[in-house]
């Protein structure tokens, strides 16, 4: 599914993660990749980046925790391509993203996160 911005271009809105929760995100509009590798990954942002497309991404916790260059890269530009990501089902309670070490670091490393 597409969203669609002020200027009339789509946001493509894509998850990539574990197959288990692909079924969840096709029904609310996103593309989706059942448990897609890191290259699948960097083939996919390389396209984005090449064609300029807007993309809102949802990746899986070991997704997203792969040492993909190009996903790397993507966050540290910012801009058309936003990444986020979500826990893995089988372990929602050892869960870090990568904001809560930026939070940290902002608010002196007293950060509790609480999962009450």
């Amino acid at each position: 599914m597409n969203s669609v911005d002020d200027q009339g271009t789509p946001t493509r809105m894509i998850f990539m993660g574990e197959a288990s929760l692909t079924d969840g995100f096709k029904l609310i509009g996103f593309e989706t990749w059942a448990d897609p590798t890191a290259e699948m990954l960097d083939q996919q942002l390389e396209q984005l980046l090449k064609q300029r497309e807007k993309a809102f991404i949802i990746l899986g916790h070991t997704l997203a925790s792969s040492n993909s260059p190009t996903l790397k890269r993507v966050r540290s530009e910012g801009g058309h391509i936003i990444v986020t990501q979500i826990p893995a089902l089988a372990d929602p309670e050892n869960f870090q993203c990568e904001i809560d070490d930026r939070l940290q670091v902002l608010l002196g490393g007293g950060l509790q996160i609480s999962q009450e």
